[in-house]
């Protein structure tokens, strides 16, 4: 027997131990698991070159939780250890198998840094045992047990099975890892697409008449997206979604990442459902390295809109710390985040161009996500040109160029400025989508959350344009023409006019009387708001941090050429009567609105009833 001291390489891994390895105490397990995953890899390489003796045979791991005894075992038939490896790679933080077996063939799959990963053992274990024999020949079979302490015991042991068992002594304050819905659990999450079956536990399935138990393989091997998308069907690649996200309905569409050159990354991308629930979407991509789960917070190799997705990215390519739960952020990470935003933007190009119809149907809840793109990534922004859409009120979309070829001739003001005129709400405007339909104007529906910024990006990357909503102001305003008419009342009975409404309006300091000369057409009393100030506090309403609202101008527009201000208000003597006409043309302006609720609301309804007498 050998007793010794841990050499711990302090100067340069200890600080990272301390500040990345534990910092989850869960992922011991997916440690020791990959560790296995290694081990098994390397001999099936080993093998491939005639280095190894004999068959194979079973290269499975199993897991195995024993209450009684307090241990939980993770079994392996990889390449196993000498006594001198197990002095080495064990007893030696700083040394990592995997760097140095990599150094020797020049091949990938190797994943795990052996003594770092196996020490994080120690998370959940009083005491951890390693008993080993190694794929050589001639090499006797090895126990290493250490209590945590730097001291450790390594000793020859009788064992013929090519492999290593690890267990681990459990804590008494760690014992629920010994738990079956536990272990399950974290096998779920951690294990779930490695690519050597895992075993644990058996499961019951029928041999004919009888129910046998089998080995319970927990993973799928060859994880859909490490397939050929040829391979593929429909169904399956919405089989695969909803066994990642079973409560979701069905995505839109997906893409299938597949690049060996000149950098090693799969992997399946899902266009969700989205509409206007953006933030609830987040983080439901799943970063694998060599198909063990690393993440699912991918902000580093993901631009944030495509955060939006769900999905999975798998690439060994992809630079970890040394506990693989950290990305490190490089000049090739920066590469994959080109790539895989190209990928997304040309997919769309594509379904657009050949499937416009099929894609128009799902603009509602693409359109969300392409906008995102479009403010968070300047790349992305001159792609999504081709297919980022805009939809008017009769459910008609238009590209940007397409739009503006519409409204060139009728929507273009004095200053050769073209006004796109749009709703986000259109029944409650009804009213006033009328009137301006009424005048040739193209109304847009811009009704989601980001449709404010995703107006003001337009108008500050392209100052031709410019946006209002169209209650912004009058109708034969809203393109600012010159097409102005006289009023039919004199400057007297104006002011009058201004006098009358001018008191209702007390309440409401940021409102104003505003007399207009308009057509027949438009309504005797209207109510416009100014389009700057209103939609910066709309704006506001959907950031974290609220500043405060800005003064929102409202107008209280008569229209002073409608007969029922000049053929019969201003003909009132009776100043009660007058005024109680001019209440009821004020609260019908506020219904069309939305405005009038309550006590307002019922009295109106009261006042109506008094008219129809």
């Amino acid at each position: 027997m050998i007793k010794g001291n841990i050499s711990v390489h302090t100067e340069n891994i200890f600080p990272i131990i301390k500040k990345f390895l534990y910092s989850d105490q869960e992922i011991f397990l997916r440690e020791l698991i990959s560790n296995a995953v290694d081990a098994t890899t390397k001999v099936q390489t080993l093998a491939k070159r005639g280095e190894v003796e004999g068959e194979l045979g079973n290269t499975r791991i199993e897991i195995v939780a024993d209450k009684k005894a307090k241990t939980l075992t993770i079994k392996d038939k990889g390449v196993g250890l000498t006594a001198d490896e197990a002095q080495r790679y064990l007893s030696e933080v700083a040394f990592s198998s995997a760097s140095e077996f990599l150094e020797k063939y020049k091949e990938g799959n190797i994943i795990g840094h052996f003594g770092l990963g196996f020490y994080s053992a120690f998370m959940v274990a009083d005491r951890v045992e390693v008993i080993s024999k190694s794929y050589k020949k001639d090499e006797k079979a090895v126990r290493w047990t250490c209590d945590g302490s730097p001291e450790y015991t390594l000793e020859e042991v009788d064992r013929t099975e090519r492999g290593t068992d690890i267990i681990l002594h459990i804590s008494e304050d760690d014992k629920d890892y010994l738990e079956e819905y536990k272990l399950d659990q974290l096998l779920g999450k951690y294990c779930k697409y490695l690519p050597i079956e895992i075993v644990f536990g058996t499961k019951t399935e029928k041999s004919g008449k009888k129910d046998i138990q089998v080995p319970n393989v927990i993973n799928d091997t060859n994880p859909l997206w490490k397939r050929s998308p040829k391979e593929i069907t429909e169904e399956e690649y919405q089989e695969f979604y909803g066994q990642m996200h079973p409560l979701s309905p069905m995505p839109l569409f997906w893409i299938h990442l597949n690049i060996d050159y000149p950098f090693n990354l799969t992997g399946i991308l899902y266009f969700p459902k989205l509409s206007n629930a953006l933030e609830v979407q987040k983080n439901k991509v799943q970063l694998y390295s060599n198909q063990v789960f690393v993440t699912d917070d991918v902000k580093e190799i993901l631009p944030e809109f495509l955060t939006l997705l769900h999905g999975v990215v798998d690439s060994p390519d992809i630079p970890l710390n040394v506990s693989r739960s950290y990305l490190q952020s490089d000049r090739e990470v920066k590469k994959i985040t080109s790539y895989i935003s190209k990928k997304v933007s040309d997919k769309l190009a594509d379904l657009f161009k050949n499937e416009r119809e099929n894609y128009e149907s799902k603009w509602r809840d693409v359109g969300g996500f392409v906008k995102y793109g479009i403010l968070s990534d300047e790349k992305f922004d001159e792609r999504a040109r081709e297919f980022a859409l805009f939809q008017n009120t009769e459910g008609v979309y238009y590209t940007f160029d397409e739009y503006r070829e519409k409204i060139t001739a009728n929507q273009t003001d004095t200053k050769g400025k073209l006004i796109g005129i749009y709703t986000n709400t259109p029944k409650a405007h009804h009213a006033q989508i009328q009137a301006a339909k009424g005048r040739g104007y193209e109304v847009l529906v811009m009704d989601q959350m980001i449709d404010n910024h995703f107006m003001q990006h337009f108008e500050y990357r392209d100052n031709s344009i410019s946006f209002v909503r169209v209650d912004s102001d009058t109708t034969d305003n809203l393109v600012g023409k010159d097409e102005k008419l006289e009023s039919v009342l004199s400057e007297a009975q104006q002011a009058s006019v201004k006098d009358t409404f001018t008191p209702l309006l007390s309440t409401n300091e940021s409102w104003s009387v505003v007399l207009k000369a308009l057509s027949l057409d438009e309504q005797p009393v209207q109510i416009t708001r100014g389009e700057h100030m209103r939609r910066m506090n709309e704006m506001r309403h959907h950031q974290a941090f609220n500043f405060g609202e800005g003064r929102e101008v409202v107008n209280l527009v008569v229209n002073t050429n409608h007969p029922v201000i000049s053929n019969n208000l201003v003909k009132m003597t009776d100043e009660e009567e007058r005024t109680f006409f001019a209440r009821h043309l004020y609260d019908l302006a506020r219904v069309s609105q939305g405005m009038l609720e309550g006590a307002e609301l019922t009295e109106f309804v009261k006042r109506s009833l008094t008219f129809i007498k």
